[in-house]
């Protein structure tokens, strides 16, 4: 039987899950179009998801998906920009090695067959691009690079996303990826806040391809019902799943992480489906220990000034972040800012600054 689900990704065949078809169709639609974009969207936001549903409707459409992460690659790795190129392409061979990748031509599955380690273990730039293009000359070839803050305090890093763009530009002229998808936190623009000062000036935004995906990724107290209509069938009860759907969406903005760890501690915690339920699970959640509870209280001590604005907000209604303060992007690229009118973004995250910060919030 199906359980929530708030440790990595989302498997709709293993989980409880919100119907999130329309964002994944937002994203398809700029591939079709052979766009490059980023999907930014704070913590446990259901990037990662998304991304595997995308990757699973592209095959269907005949691409073929390179699905990569950079995160926990050894030093070495980041030795140069060279060694980056040619680390990227080991992690493209062990896909096919793991038959992870669909719709390759014979061509292109033989050229990463083929691609044997050297001495040095590095290539140029000049010799990479011209890989990827033997690569896509027939093949419709879709990289998704996910976590990308993890390692966006490589210069190595940007630079690769540099070359990724002068391809793109070029792809009149020889072939290249059809599409570029980066996911994390932080706007690629705002990758250069995790650079050494040192290496600052050699940031020049390589990602102002990128159009924007505004797709709301927050779940709609409908989508919330939705998904609890399927548990309320499966486990043969009976309550108001559109009342508990839209409370749960009041209380979290339906930002995803909030939505399923609710749901996971009532139906594990043994509580009612009812208001009640819904307000002690609230409680539990507040008291417990998680990862993201833990990282935006970390991101708040480091910024002093943010810590005095939140503090200030949860006791004057009428105060509220603007975009021209500093930390402004640091609160809304964690989701506790809401981007559009710069209050805190729902009653969850008031009530845990208001605990942390010893603030008592408004009525």
């Amino acid at each position: 039987m199906k359980t929530f689900n708030t440790a990595g990704k989302c498997i709709p065949s293993m989980h409880y899950m919100v119907d999130i078809s329309q964002q994944v169709e937002a994203a398809a639609k700029l591939v079709r179009r052979g766009n490059y974009f980023c999907i930014n969207r704070g913590r446990q936001y259901g990037k990662t998801t998304t991304l595997a549903l995308l990757k699973k409707k592209l095959e269907g459409e005949g691409y073929a998906v390179f699905s990569l992460s950079f995160e926990g690659l050894g030093g070495s790795a980041f030795k140069s920009d060279e060694s980056l190129l040619y680390v990227s392409i080991q992690l493209m061979q062990s896909k096919i090695e793991w038959n992870n990748v669909k719709n390759l031509s014979p061509t292109a599955l033989e050229l990463l067959q083929n691609f044997k380690a050297v001495d040095n273990r590095e290539i140029s730039s000049v010799d990479y691009s011209k890989f990827i293009a033997k690569l896509c000359t027939e093949s419709k070839m879709v990289l998704l690079i996910d976590e990308v803050d993890a390692v966006g305090n490589h210069v190595e890093f940007i630079k690769f996303l540099g070359l990724l763009r002068e391809m793109y530009l070029n792809r009149d002229d020889r072939p290249t990826f059809q599409s570029v998808i980066l996911a994390g936190v932080y706007d690629i623009k705002n990758l250069k806040l995790k650079l050494r000062p040192e290496d600052q000036h050699q940031y020049n935004s390589p990602w102002n391809i990128a159009v924007p995906f505004e797709t709301n990724m927050s779940l709609p107290a409908d989508g919330i019902a939705g998904m609890l209509a399927e548990y309320k069938a499966d486990h043969h009860l009976d309550f108001d799943e559109h009342f508990i759907g839209q409370m749960i969406y009041d209380y979290t903005s339906g930002y995803p992480f909030l939505v399923s760890r609710i749901c996971q501690i009532i139906d594990e915690g043994g509580l009612t489906w009812d208001r009640e339920g819904v307000l002690k699970a609230i409680d539990r959640l507040l008291i417990q220990s998680n990862a993201l509870f833990w990282e935006i209280l970390d991101i708040v001590d480091d910024y002093p000034q943010l810590k005095q604005k939140l503090g200030d907000m949860l006791e004057q209604q009428k105060i509220k972040c603007t975009s021209d303060e500093d930390f402004y992007i640091i609160g809304v690229s964690f989701g506790f800012l809401d981007k559009k009118n710069g209050i805190i973004s729902c009653p969850i995250f008031e009530s845990l600054f208001s605990m942390c910060l010893g603030v008592k919030k408004i009525a």
